[in-house]
């Protein structure tokens, strides 16, 4: 017999496999002793033994799966499903949610963190497959609270050790104008917009927030939906320069971000400097609000105008001084022609023009404020402890000594003086 097995009675080592009824036995072929029966399964090390073990300490107990992994996992196929993912992407789902569970730490959570956790796989999948999906959209599918999401989501990260990609700005766009008003009979048709006209606009102006540094070091989302008003307003101006980015967000069903409107009005400010460059619309005295009208220009020619707003303004300034200076110091120059120079650059005489704002991120521009912490108010006692680096400050030299003698000798003496009568 293989495995070097023998019979515990006569040790002979003839054992045949013997079934009876569809049960596996193992008997003696000489003295007919049943060595083994009824084995549900054996560890690793005793099957070659052939020794005869319980369930709790064989290889079936690692292959139990409770019934909280099983709705788990199953929870991780229905989303998948629900999303319409490939095939692979469920099957990598779920290794990561058996991967993830078979920690303590997993095993031990909440009820709402296992909950989560399901979303974390899918979305980690995703992520390292270049599917646009975002947190938001899975913490919508599992009515889950989106700190607590993220929270789970670094955590399963740094757990496993996996390399996750940041999504691409461009999908994230692409992913958030799709959900944008959904045809519904109680929105009005002024308000519905083609969704490619939408998304080209709203692309077009996240690269132009990208160029101007006011993505960097941020959330992307709230600048994805000033993108989006500015893109929806700019389509019909005429309808819809009157709607308020709280009202576009309430009609496009979107949740508003907090930093949304300080977003909008940075957009507004690039769009304004760089509407100046342009001779047709430097003359309309544009606003905020009436710039939107010609965004469709501006994003169009944004790569010429942004290096001439941002970068190639200071050097046209200095050239002008320069220009300025070399005529006022010929004689020959006369004080009318002087006023017809300065009144071409509409400033009055004397007077430079304003340096424009540098092309810097916004953390440069408006540093946060730092509080200052107050010094502690030390009171000098004079039975501090001297350090021994600061005792030769102390010592006094032969002639201080004798000076300081006769003064204590004189203060002495006139103590001494009884006070005349």
């Amino acid at each position: 017999m293989p495995g070097g097995g023998r019979c515990p009675d006569c040790g002979s080592a003839e054992l045949v496999e013997d079934s009876h009824y569809s049960q596996s036995q193992l008997v003696c072929s000489d003295c007919g002793c049943v060595v083994t029966e009824g084995v549900l399964t054996t560890t690793y090390s005793d099957e070659g033994n052939l020794r005869e073990v319980t369930y709790s300490r064989s290889t079936g107990e690692n292959e139990q799966v409770s019934r909280s992994q099983q709705r788990g996992l199953r929870r991780v196929r229905d989303i998948c499903r629900v999303l319409q993912l490939p095939p692979t992407f469920e099957d990598t789902a779920v290794t990561y949610y058996q991967q993830a569970y078979r920690h303590s730490g997993i095993r031990a959570a909440r009820l709402q963190k296992k909950e989560v956790l399901v979303g974390c796989c899918v979305l980690i999948t995703c992520r390292q497959h270049n599917w646009p999906l975002t947190m938001g959209t899975i913490c919508t599918m599992l009515y889950a609270d989106l700190d607590v999401f993220s929270g789970t989501y670094m955590q399963i990260v740094k757990l496993l050790g996996l390399d996750v990609p940041s999504l691409c700005l461009a999908d994230l766009v692409k992913t958030y104008c799709s959900r944008l008003f959904q045809v519904t009979p109680s929105l009005p048709a002024k308000f519905v917009e083609d969704k490619e006209k939408m998304l080209s606009r709203t692309l077009q102006l996240v690269e132009l927030a990208d160029e101007t540094w006011l993505v960097t070091g941020r959330h992307p989302l709230p600048v994805i939906t000033a993108a989006a008003f500015l893109a929806w307003q700019s389509l019909q101006p005429s309808d819809r320069l009157r709607c308020s980015l709280a009202r576009f967000c309430k009609l496009a069903n979107v949740d508003l971000p907090y930093p949304a409107s300080s977003r909008l009005q940075e957009l507004l400010a690039v769009l304004l400097r760089m509407a100046e460059q342009l001779v047709w619309l430097r003359v309309l005295r544009l606003d905020k609000r009436s710039v939107v009208k010609h965004i469709g220009d501006l994003v169009q020619h944004r790569h010429m105008l942004v290096c001439k707003a941002f970068r190639d303004g200071p050097a046209e300034l200095e050239a002008q001084e320069k220009e300025l200076q070399g005529q006022g110091r010929d004689q020959g120059q006369g004080r009318g022609e002087e006023e017809v120079e300065s009144s071409s650059l509409g400033l009055p005489a004397g007077k430079r023009p304003a340096s424009p704002a540098l092309l810097l991120p916004p953390c440069m521009l408006k540093p946060p404020k730092h509080i200052c912490p107050t010094p502690p108010v030390s009171t000098v006692t004079g039975d501090e402890n001297i350090s021994d680096s600061e005792i030769e400050q102390y010592l006094r030299t032969p002639q201080e000594i004798r000076a300081f003698q006769k003064a204590q000798a004189a203060r002495q003496a006139a103590t001494s003086v009884p006070n005349p009568p």
